[in-house]
């Protein structure tokens, strides 16, 4: 009798520990946005693409059709004294893409070689202009030739850029030869300088290939202002930035 109802007792508390089946068609958990983010993912290298010489109505409208096939932004540093009604147009149709307007002179000269006074006119003249067509005035400034000094960081009220560049003024040098000596060197937080000029052809054939090779390796591209932000970098005066990350004393180069 006892061991009729032990049997019973431990049939009755098997089944009720016993553990519950597995639904085979059950959804997968969903991964939390931790669990869901891609590692390896390289969103946070970031470059600035820059144009310096215009604008003009030959090569600055070319640089911008690549953009806008792209959809990527850029800072155009342009020269005052190529600024008129007709050349305006590249800059507004540049905003309207999303890029911004930057100052690079009124004359591109060697700015070390002025007064003050003429330095300071030649910042004021461009920004001036800048302003009338677009709306907005230039808060950064790339000296013509990388020529500066003390004296123009204490009088000119912009953050001073540099930039990692492929001698693209060099007319000898082949659109492959700019891309490779470019792409060799790029890292995160550069400001990549290249230039518009009238005729400069073999750089808007190399634009072709660095835009894809850049994405290629993960790098998105902003306007120089946007990477500074992006970044969580305050611009210093005195220092002159050819990556937002590197900070460079006013020394001349």
């Amino acid at each position: 009798m006892f061991k009729i109802i032990f049997v019973f007792i431990s049939f009755l508390v098997g089944s009720c520990i016993s553990t519950p089946s597995i639904n085979q068609n059950s959804p997968a958990p969903v991964p939390t946005p931790e669990e869901n983010t891609d590692k390896n993912a390289t969103a946070s290298m970031l470059v600035a693409l820059s144009f310096d010489d215009g604008p003009n109505n030959t090569i600055t409208p070319k640089m911008l059709d690549i953009l806008e096939e792209h959809g990527v932004p850029a800072s155009f540093f342009v020269i005052g004294q190529y600024i008129n009604d007709s050349s305006a147009k590249q800059m507004q149709r540049a905003v309207a893409l999303g890029c911004e307007i930057q100052n690079h002179s009124y004359t591109h000269t060697y700015m070390t070689q002025l007064s003050t006074e003429s330095f300071k006119d030649e910042i004021e003249r461009t920004d001036d202009l800048v302003e009338k067509y677009v709306s907005t005035r230039p808060a950064y400034f790339r000296p013509p030739y990388i020529n500066h000094n003390p004296s123009m960081h204490a009088a000119i009220d912009h953050t001073f850029i540099s930039g990692v560049g492929c001698q693209d003024w060099e007319a000898n040098r082949t659109a492959q030869m700019r891309y490779d000596d470019l792409m060799a060197k790029v890292q995160d937080g550069d400001i990549i300088l290249l230039h518009d000029f009238e005729g400069n052809v073999n750089t808007v054939e190399a634009l072709k290939m660095i835009i894809p090779e850049l994405k290629k390796r993960g790098f998105t591209m902003v306007t120089v202002s946007e990477l500074f932000k992006r970044k969580g970098v305050t611009p210093k005066d005195g220092y002159i930035y050819t990556n937002v990350l590197q900070e460079t004393p006013y020394q001349n180069r």
